[in-house]
């Protein structure tokens, strides 16, 4: 199974960016799609984007669209999230997720339909 670490977390500022990244090991990292969740205090985990095991699929959650980029590069075994324009309300913890199975339609979107986690970084939006 992969192991999922993630790194990058930071104190922006509002209209600010960041990078995310999320390294993989333990597994052949082609083998899987992967995702960005999210998990703000007191909400529940949501997704940010996702991007299928050969980087040419993506999908975002509409709040972030046109801002956020989701991008792989399979021989360093590591997805990253590209975020700009970043408001106060996306302050969360950011989890790498994967997940070597088929998704289909509307089940990418799920937390449920996601294997493995990493273990999160903090993101915090604020001046």
């Amino acid at each position: 199974q992969v192991q999922l670490v993630e790194s990058g977390g930071a104190l922006v500022q509002p209209g600010g960016s960041l990078r995310l990244s999320c390294a993989a090991s333990g597994d052949t990292f082609s083998r899987y799609n992967m995702a960005w969740f999210r998990q703000g205090p007191g909400k529940e985990r949501e997704f940010v984007a996702a991007i299928n095991w050969s980087g040419n699929s993506t999908y975002y959650d509409h709040s972030v669209e046109g801002r956020f980029t989701i991008s792989r590069d399979n021989a360093k075994n590591t997805v990253y999230l590209q975020m700009n324009k970043m408001k106060p309300e996306e302050t969360a913890v950011h989890y790498c997720a994967a997940t070597p199975k088929a998704l289909y339609g509307s089940s990418w979107y799920f937390a449920s339909a996601w294997d493995y986690w990493g273990q999160g970084t903090q993101v915090t939006v604020s001046s």
